[in-house]
């Protein structure tokens, strides 16, 4: 992917105190709502190790749900030391080799660029034609302060590959279980990344539903296009937070675009809620989910750790999509199967570091456990540029 992401040009009218201001009503309304729905809760397996009906139940309702206290603070420190050591070995700006001590920056091996920029306070893809033109509206986009740097990260990938503790995250058992419990046991992988939102800096992410392949399939469903995990490194607030709208996964393909229109021109749109989390709370948010985040007015930071998967059956013959994956590339069984042995990589490095957790069993690499444990030469084979098999649809 290209390192660049540049905004559409519109003015910025709107200082980032003043952005901030204009948004406390509708975030308040947020918060409101998302109270009354509540959907959030600890993640209760029953005792064949399925996800619990009732989460399952609310889950297909509203289209998302929350885990709390899924990843306990050991994991998160670790996981927060890679996510910063990432940053700080980040190139200083999309077109730089090095980062700001000057040394050679993280990922110039890797055969994709872990690292996406976006101007401060920035929306990269509303409004564009990027990722499929499924972000048809531009958010605000507030002026950022007199200090601030040209260029900051807005997205970094390759968290297999470049956090050690990113690989064993993506092992966890209770994560893998309800993946199952949604997608069945033959689930399969999307990709991740890790979106990041430095106080008063981070952009925005347009309103916009994920999937762009089977919105008019004859088999199309509200869970055919999968769903995403967000990890929370820090508590999360309604400033920078992703937002949705319940129910919007049951209706197929929104138009966006004249939502936001019927709403005056307003990105506040009307019946959304806050996903607000605190550290080490996990967010499960289906793909066909109307969902966003603002510009990151405020003072925290925000890093999300995201991950996806899928029904086998979405994605088996489909050609890639999204400008993650090659154009015209199919994916069939070797495709899978090669993108889906990281999953089991992973269980095996989570199993080393933490021999007293149970250890997920992923069924479509059942009798092969041998031959991925996670060892030099398995990461090698499997883990680097593992993301060059991200399977978009």
């Amino acid at each position: 992917m290209n390192a660049l992401a540049e905004p559409a040009t519109t003015p910025r009218s709107l200082s980032r105190a003043e952005h901030a201001a204009a948004m406390e009503a509708y975030r308040a309304t947020g918060e409101k709502l998302a109270a009354e729905i509540g959907n959030r809760g600890p993640l209760r397996l029953t005792a064949d190790g399925a996800l619990h009906p009732e989460i399952q139940a609310a889950y297909w309702r509203h289209g998302y749900y929350i885990f709390e206290g899924v990843i306990d603070a050991a994991e998160v420190a670790a996981l927060r030391a890679d996510a910063q050591n990432m940053l700080e070995r980040a190139p200083v700006g999309p077109d730089a080799k090095v980062d700001a001590q000057g040394r050679p920056a993280l990922g110039l091996d890797h055969a994709r660029l872990p690292y996406r920029f976006t101007r401060p306070l920035a929306d990269p893809w509303g409004g564009t034609q990027l990722l499929g033109g499924r972000h048809p509206a531009q958010m605000s986009q507030p002026k950022p302060d007199a200090d601030a740097p040209e260029w900051v990260v807005f997205l970094m990938y390759s968290m297999c590959q470049s956090m050690p503790s990113g690989l064993r995250l993506y092992g966890h058992p209770k994560l893998l279980a309800a993946a199952q419990s949604i997608n069945g046991a033959d689930f399969v992988p999307f990709n991740d990344a890790i979106f990041v939102k430095q106080p008063g800096l981070g952009g925005s992410v347009a309103w916009h539903q994920d999937g762009v392949t089977h919105w008019n399939s004859p088999d199309w469903d509200e869970g055919i296009h999968g769903f995403n995990y967000q990890v929370q490194l820090y508590p999360t607030t309604p400033a920078n937070c992703l937002w949705v709208i319940p129910g919007s996964h049951k209706l197929g393909k929104a138009d966006i675009k004249g939502m936001v229109a019927a709403n005056g021109g307003s990105d506040q749109l009307p019946g959304a809620v806050p996903l607000v989390c605190k550290a080490g709370d996990v967010t499960m948010v289906n793909r066909q989910m109307v969902h966003g985040s603002f510009a990151n007015s405020s003072p925290d930071i925000r890093i999300s750790l995201t991950f996806g998967f899928h029904r086998r059956r979405s994605v088996l013959g489909q050609k890639a999509a999204l400008s993650m994956a090659e154009t015209n590339a199919v994916y069939d069984e070797q495709r899978i199967f090669d993108r889906a042995a990281v999953i089991q990589v992973a269980i095996d490095a989570r199993r080393q570091a933490r021999p007293e957790e149970p250890a997920f069993r992923y069924q479509p690499f059942a009798g092969l456990e041998e031959q991925f444990r996670f060892t030099p030469e398995t990461f090698d084979r499997v883990i680097r540029d593992y993301n060059t098999k991200d399977l978009a649809i």
